[in-house]
């Protein structure tokens, strides 16, 4: 594992890919050592410097979140999430019952999946509210996720 820290506009994340693939993007999480550099970490800093101007940047970088297979497909929809946009949490549900082949499936679990999510802001759970449009849940905390939904220009939400 690689890891760097990055300074962004809501404080330091800490990154860390492997040799393949960016494996998380954590808030308020310590560098646990020091290490070499990995062009896979400047590649993510660099998205992250685009994402931080304003830009919407393509993801090209190669993801490899630890999770479940369910939790995977829920982190594969997230990834679905056009910039500058929210859904809900059922919507999320929704979707995971389709592509899992289920008759449906709760808004919680799909929020305890959103909620694990290891590589944020990238993976954007931040974009996902409650049915009534409430901000509800966010590990790097409300502000934060109210923060980067009206960096997107989503300014009808407020805690």
């Amino acid at each position: 594992m690689y890891f760097a820290q990055y300074d962004s506009p809501l404080g330091k994340l800490l990154l860390s890919c492997t040799e393949d693939a960016l494996t998380g993007i954590w808030m308020d999480r310590p560098l646990p050592v020091q290490t070499a550099a990995h062009p896979l970490l400047k590649e993510a800093a660099a998205w992250l410097d685009d994402y931080f101007q304003g830009k919407n940047p393509t993801i090209s970088l190669p993801l490899a979140p630890e999770g479940t297979v369910f939790q995977k497909c829920i982190w594969d929809i997230l990834l679905t999430i056009p910039y500058g946009t929210a859904c809900t949490y059922g919507e999320v549900a929704a979707e995971a019952a389709h592509r899992l082949g289920k008759a449906r499936m709760s808004a919680q679990a799909a929020g305890g999946a959103i909620g694990r999510n290891p590589i944020s802001i990238l993976i954007p759970c931040h974009r996902v509210v409650g049915a009534n449009g409430s901000l509800t849940g966010y590990g790097g905390g409300l502000e934060r996720k109210l923060w980067l939904l009206h960096h997107e220009g989503l300014h009808q939400f407020h805690l």
